[in-house]
């Protein structure tokens, strides 16, 4: 077993050098669903999570735990949910998203809003209350006011765009019952390490595996600049 796992490792190193179409393939797909749906994620939530912040209501409290408790919420619940949706018998099968790469996208959505809004909440609570104070005095609108608190959060919020692609990428339940691990069309990283596995081609797997553990690396470099960033500005505040 361990000459199998040596000779896995060597014809995975010899997979990623050479190239090979399908490795490609399925990383840059990976990669364009990821980005796309941490991108539309953050179009959404990052207004939200700067409204929920911004206004006082009733039960605001309450919606705060809800977004939180999202952040934990199991990749097959929001696949399962989804595909009910989705389904040929479902209220939403007439957009025949089911076993699409836009299907993907939407489940990873599910996933990755609750995060950035929530740690865009964070990031602005984290900030001067009197700056808020200070915009509304110089007489801003809403909508100029939020600019200016994202603007001012821009570290943390940013960050919180990190995190919510690392977790798109690194997803792996919502990404098989959604797109179905089609080759050539919906198979990802993740769903295509499992797949892999399981029929015994560990080569493959395991190239793939050094690929998204690079992407995870990558990820939290770019975190922790980020967070870098945000210590050097809070310290140049207080100086």
């Amino acid at each position: 077993m361990a000459g199998e796992i040596v000779q896995g490792f060597i014809q995975a190193i010899q997979l990623i050098l050479s190239r090979d179409p399908e490795v490609i393939q399925i990383t840059i797909l990976s990669l364009e669903i990821s980005l796309a749906s941490t991108l539309l994620s953050a179009c959404i939530a990052i207004p939200l999570g700067a409204l929920l912040y911004y206004y006082n209501f009733p039960g605001k409290r309450a919606v705060v735990n809800l977004v939180q408790t999202l952040y934990a919420l199991p990749t097959v619940i929001a696949g399962l949910f989804l595909f009910l949706l989705i389904s040929n018998q479902g209220p939403l099968g007439f957009f025949h998203l089911l076993y699409t790469a836009p299907g993907m996208i939407i489940a990873q959505m599910i996933l990755v809003i609750p995060l950035i809004i929530g740690l865009t909440f964070a990031a602005l609570s984290s900030i001067n209350p009197e700056m808020r104070q200070t915009v509304l005095s110089l007489g801003a609108t809403t909508v100029q006011s939020l600019w200016t608190l994202i603007g001012e959060a821009r570290f943390g919020i940013l960050a919180a765009v990190i995190l919510g692609f690392g977790r798109a990428i690194s997803e792996v339940g919502a990404a098989m019952i959604i797109g179905g691990n089609i080759r050539g069309y919906t198979r990802v990283l993740t769903t295509a390490i499992s797949l892999e596995t399981s029929v015994g081609d560990f080569a493959l797997a395991i190239a793939l595996g050094f690929i998204l553990l690079s992407v995870a690396v990558i990820v939290n470099v770019a975190l922790n600049l980020v967070q870098s960033g945000s210590m050097w500005q809070s310290s140049q505040w207080t100086s």
